[in-house]
């Protein structure tokens, strides 16, 4: 037995369709295309997700599944604002002095008296400028 005796298995390996040979062949004249229009020349490719005019199924379900997620900090100006007459700085003592959304998961202090307040923060959802 040698590499150029080696055959496949019989009925393992058919021959190509060869269309657009004559009537004979069965896929002669319009060589399987069907009739006229655009999708029987050459060349034409539908977008994908097109349902000749008709409403795509990605168009015709409802968008489902997607949330944003907001984790930027509620910023507060410590100048603006005075946070010093407070004995603590924790999430709640600051939302009973300063109004800001429900969302709201963090806040972020700013300003020039942040220093100060330093030692007064109790909560690890409130930073001030200058810490990571």
């Amino acid at each position: 037995m040698a590499l150029e005796n080696i055959k496949p298995a019989h009925g393992s390996v058919k021959d190509i369709k060869r269309v657009g040979r004559g009537q004979g062949s069965g896929m002669g004249k319009t060589s399987t295309r069907g009739g006229k229009g655009q999708t029987a020349r050459t060349g034409y490719k539908a977008k994908r997700g097109f349902e000749g005019g008709q409403q795509p199924l990605q168009r015709r379900l409802p968008k489902i599944g997607f949330r944003v997620k907001n984790d930027k900090p509620y910023v507060i100006n410590t100048d603006r604002i005075s946070l010093g007459e407070l004995a603590e700085l924790t999430f709640e003592s600051i939302q009973g002095i300063h109004k800001f959304p429900k969302t709201i998961k963090k806040i972020k202090l700013i300003g020039t008296n942040t220093k100060n307040l330093v030692s007064k923060i109790k909560d690890n959802r409130i930073t001030f400028s200058g810490s990571k």
